[in-house]
């Protein structure tokens, strides 16, 4: 698999990430197993996981899988800190000290001594930013974070946060929902990536799984839109645009001879600033589905179309940025 370096920083990942989301949850260890291998087979290094993920049983997942499985140094682990709660005075939050305490627990369930990515979850407006940068650097100078990220920033917080962060613990990565059906973020936050050398992840590449194509005629039983857990999150993106753009991808997909999955995560993962879309799977041969990706670029003519299918309003002053 291809490696591309994580926005301007010295860090190079590989050119899909694998998501953990449902570790430790509806995908159990076994499975998970799978599911590294195959990855790490094909030569991606770069895997993302959270302490709130099934309330932190993904990182536990994770961590045993790591060493006796995989090198632990074959493997460029990413995880995040700021969503999880719990009770006490560092129960959750971007404070310094709910942030030093997250790491700390991240490490545990991790069983590692350091963490290669180590992203803020969301912003939090109740800390101000150089409190959360603070800790951030102190992570990083610990020696206990390499590099450091954010994810769900609006453009004017990811601008804000990278402005002000130190030399020492610059922001080299932004995790976002982007996708053929969710392009928002191209009006502010992709221009402030770009500007500041912040390498994309985007987040949800196939659009809550809607671009596969799978729900073009009913709802699969075996599929999230048919679980009263991520039914909401699936029929986000189930709308009358969507139909369209999802046609869209199938039209290419058939002129291509590959999947539209394949079509629309080799989309996202070539727009500017991305460097690596996150993919999660519900078994290994789903994932499979995604890694077959790296064999497609796609053809200048379909790209374009697919462009204007799903193209995003742009008014003043974002359009001046183009």
């Amino acid at each position: 698999m291809e490696k591309r370096q994580l926005g301007r920083s010295g860090l190079r990942v590989s050119r899909l990430a694998l998501g953990t989301m449902t570790w430790g949850g509806d995908t159990d260890a076994e499975e998970a197993a799978s599911q590294l291998v195959a990855f790490v087979d094909a030569g991606g290094t770069l895997v993302d996981t959270a302490d709130i993920y099934a309330d932190g049983e993904a990182e536990r997942v994770l961590g045993s899988l790591l060493g006796d499985l995989v090198p632990r140094e074959d493997v460029v682990v990413a995880t995040k800190a700021v969503a999880r709660r719990t009770d006490g005075p560092f129960g959750g939050g971007a404070s310094r000290g709910a942030l030093l305490a997250a790491l700390d627990g991240s490490l545990r369930r991790l069983g590692t001594d350091h963490v290669d990515l180590w992203q803020l979850h969301a912003w939090d407006s109740g800390v101000p930013i150089e409190e959360t940068l603070s800790a951030l650097d102190y992570a990083v100078t610990s020696g206990k974070v390499r590099y450091v990220g954010v994810s769900n920033y609006a453009g004017w917080q990811l601008a804000t946060a990278a402005a002000r962060a130190s030399a020492a613990a610059p922001i080299v990565s932004g995790q976002f929902e982007y996708s053929l059906l969710e392009r928002g973020i191209e009006r502010e936050a992709v221009p402030a990536a770009v500007h500041h050398g912040i390498g994309l992840l985007p987040w949800a590449p196939l659009g809550r799984g809607v671009l596969t194509g799978k729900y073009r005629t009913g709802t699969p039983a075996d599929s999230r839109g048919a679980s009263s857990e991520y039914a909401g999150y699936v029929e986000h993106h189930r709308t009358d645009r969507a139909a369209r753009i999802v046609q869209a991808v199938a039209t290419a997909a058939d002129g291509l001879g590959t999947s539209p999955l394949v079509v629309a995560l080799a989309w996202v993962r070539d727009r500017p600033g991305v460097a690596a879309p996150v993919v999660g799977a519900r078994d290994t041969g789903q994932l499979t589905g995604s890694l077959a990706a790296e064999e497609l670029t796609l053809p200048p003519a379909i790209r374009s179309a697919l462009d204007d299918v799903s193209c995003v309003e742009v008014g003043y002053p974002e359009r001046g940025l183009k």
